[in-house]
């Protein structure tokens, strides 16, 4: 996924388009590709990776969360249309994670103004999300569909 944060105000429309056509519209294009297969071999597990912020909503990202809540959306419509054939669609809504792109937050946002909103006190690991994949695309998680996992750390208690 990418940012470009922006309070909406202010906003540019290619900080809108570019943020939306790479979080949601590139989940349209791979699913769409592969969904046919899936369909005609009756089975298929379709994950896709949302965000804290598309659950809760964040300042200066309308454009980011509007694009990952619209992955919840997507995923249930597509969970409850694939369902008789085998087909599992589900979201993995990570906190904010130690990668490339939290790492280029300012130190002191991320001690002031991100980790103290982090019941567990810390960022979370690429592992940790990676398991929850492997978690959602196993054959024991066929009972599993339309779901949103929310893996923040506590930042943020759907119900």
């Amino acid at each position: 996924g990418i940012t470009r944060d922006s309070v909406l105000h202010r906003m540019a429309r290619h900080q809108w388009t570019d943020v939306i056509r790479t979080n949601l519209d590139s989940v349209f294009n791979m699913t769409r590709l592969v969904i046919d297969g899936m369909r005609s071999r009756s089975f298929g597990r379709i994950i896709s990776i949302s965000s804290v912020n598309g659950r809760k909503g964040q300042f200066g990202q309308a454009n980011y969360a509007a694009a990952k809540a619209g992955l919840v959306g997507f995923s249930k419509a597509v969970a409850l249309e694939g369902a008789a054939k085998g087909i599992t669609c589900n979201v993995i809504a990570p906190g904010y994670i130690n990668t490339e792109m939290v790492a280029a937050v300012p130190k002191d946002i991320l001690d002031t103004k991100i980790l103290p909103l982090i019941p567990v006190g810390r960022l979370g690991t690429a592992e940790e999300i990676a398991r929850c994949v492997v978690f959602l695309a196993a054959d024991e998680a066929g009972f599993i569909t339309g779901a949103c996992l929310d893996a923040n750390g506590g930042q943020y208690m759907a119900t």
